[in-house]
C-alpha cells in the first residue's frame, strides 16, 4: 500500500445522502435533524437513528481495522511511490 492509497482510504468520510440512505428517509430530512433545536427548519431525528448510526459506525470500524492491519503488513523498505 502507498501514501496515496492510505490517505484516500483514511480521508473517506460518510456523506449525507449516505446517512439518508442508512436511515431510510430524505437527505433533507438528515439535514433538518441535524440544525440546532431552536433553528425554525429544525426537525425531530428519524426514528430508530440510534441503531443506523451504529452500524454505519460498526463499519468505519471495519474499515479503519482492514486498513491498518494493510499498514502494518506493508513492508517499510519498499521504495516511496
Amino acid at each position: 500500500m502507498d501514501f496515496r492509497e492510505a490517505t484516500e482510504s483514511l480521508c473517506v468520510g460518510l456523506s449525507h445522502e449516505e446517512l439518508a440512505k442508512a436511515l431510510g428517509v430524505s437527505v433533507a430530512t438528515v439535514r433538518q435533524a441535524r440544525l440546532r433545536p431552536n433553528a425554525k427548519a429544525h426537525r425531530r431525528p428519524p426514528e430508530r437513528w440510534r441503531a443506523a448510526a451504529i452500524r454505519l459506525a460498526e463499519r468505519r470500524v471495519w474499515h479503519f481495522r482492514q486498513l491498518i492491519e494493510q499498514l502494518r503488513d506493508t513492508d517499510d523498505r519498499t521504495p516511496a511511490q
